[in-house]
């Protein structure tokens, strides 16, 4: 009911009803409908980022958004482990694998380069969350450039280290002659008396004194590419070549027990030690040739031989004496 207002009009001395202009009225009412909008638009704006007014169907793909950005969250943290992993191999790589190998190092840049070029992340562009879905696949692409090149490194690495296997396999490293048969090492590399002439003269080898029958042995894995009689004053003997410039001769032998062409592995019998050829008395004459050289073989027996073995031998081999060849 409308509240009816009145005034005192002092000239009938009596109360008169305060009628209402029509401007007024409007205004009222013009302010009214002007409130009622505000308010419903604040309304709206209220209930438009609230869950009240969304329909099964979008609180479902709302919280599917939310399960997508949990995800890629959960992805990038997987992403900084993998990343520090990948540096802490790739470190190893270059300063520890590569450096054993003598292998050139990855340089930085190299692992560290970018995607140039076209922008290949324009269908990714003009989502709501487009800034961390680009973020997210730019560093699974460099994680993954980073783990194709390390793939291929430690491809490299394997390849470097079964060469390395052969080498270390093929190297003349052990005595042709196990000590509990050696009467002595009678000469060794260097210049000394020749028994025949007494003139002084460069012995390339190292003689080792046995009796007669007493095996030899390969010192490193290689091909036997002579066994004959046919070399001047070193009557029958072996050759073997190792590779890697490598390549053994065993002089003076009784007889053989590997033919030409013959693979041999560090420690197998090739051979019996005797006094053929220009010989003294029964001994194995043993050298050592590294790209066409003769160089001493007493650097070449650390598969073998003791410290105190091997200190014994060097003080006999530094003697200047008389060669049984």
């Amino acid at each position: 009911m409308t509240k009816v207002k009145y005034y005192y009009d002092p000239d009938t001395l009596s109360y008169r009803k305060i009628e209402p202009k029509k401007s007024r009225k409007y205004r009222n009412i013009f302010l009214f409908v002007l409130g009622a909008a505000l308010f419903g638009f604040l309304g709206l704006i209220f209930l438009l980022n609230t869950n009240l007014l969304n329909t099964p169907k979008e609180l479902a793909l709302q919280r599917e958004l939310n399960n997508y950005e949990l995800r890629f969250e959960l992805l990038n943290r997987k992403m900084n482990q993998m990343e520090q992993v990948l540096t802490n191999i790739e470190d190893r790589d270059n300063n520890i694998y590569r450096l054993y190998f003598e292998a050139n190092p990855i340089p930085e840049e190299q692992r560290r380069a970018g995607f140039g070029g076209v922008n290949r992340y324009k269908d990714l562009e003009g989502f709501n969350n487009s800034e961390m879905i680009i973020s997210t696949t730019r560093r699974m692409e460099i994680i993954q450039k980073q783990m194709v090149i390390q793939s291929k490194s430690l491809d490299e690495i394997t390849k470097l280290a079964e060469e390395k296997e052969k080498l270390l396999a093929a190297i003349p490293a052990i005595q042709p002659v196990n000590n509990e048969e050696l009467t002595r090492m009678a000469s060794g590399y260097g210049w000394r008396s020749d028994p025949f002439t007494k003139a002084r003269k460069m012995h390339w080898g190292m003689d080792f004194t046995a009796p007669r029958g007493v095996p030899v042995y390969a010192t490193g894995d290689g091909k036997v590419i002579r066994a004959d009689n046919n070399a001047s004053g070193y009557g029958k003997h072996i050759r073997v070549d190792h590779g890697y410039g490598y390549m053994t001769l065993y002089a003076h032998l009784s007889r053989y027990n590997v033919k030409r062409g013959q693979q041999v592995k560090r420690g197998d019998l090739i051979g019996f030690v005797g006094s053929t050829g220009r010989s003294e008395a029964p001994h194995l004459h043993y050298e050592v040739w590294k790209d066409g050289d003769r160089i001493n073989p007493i650097n070449f027996y650390y598969g073998s031989l003791t410290a105190e073995e091997f200190e014994n031998m060097l003080k006999t081999a530094s003697q200047e004496n008389q060669s049984l060849d």
